[in-house]
C-alpha cells in the first residue's frame, strides 16, 4: 500500500484505492462486472451495518463495503 492510497473492503476483499476514490471506483477495483450490475440497478453497495450507500459516496479509510442483490418488489 502507498502512502497517498487507503485501504477499504469490498466483500471482504481487501483493496488499496486513491483518497478520491468513490464507492463505485472501489467495487469496479474489485469487479467489472460487479461494479456493472450496481450501475444497472440490479445490485447495490450496503456499508458494514447493511445500510444502503450511494455508488457517488466518498470513501474513508477501512470502509467495509458489501455487494448484494437488489430485491424487487412485486408490482
Amino acid at each position: 500500500m502507498t502512502d497517498s492510497a487507503i485501504r477499504v473492503y469490498v466483500n471482504s476483499v481487501p483493496l488499496d484505492v486513491q483518497p478520491a476514490a468513490t464507492v463505485i471506483d472501489a467495487v469496479r477495483a474489485a469487479s467489472d462486472a460487479l461494479a456493472q450490475a450496481v450501475v444497472e440497478g440490479t445490485r447495490m453497495v450496503t456499508d458494514s451495518r447493511g445500510l444502503p450507500v450511494e455508488p457517488d459516496a466518498a470513501l474513508h479509510g477501512g470502509a467495509i463495503l458489501r455487494v448484494v442483490a437488489v430485491r424487487m418488489k412485486d408490482a
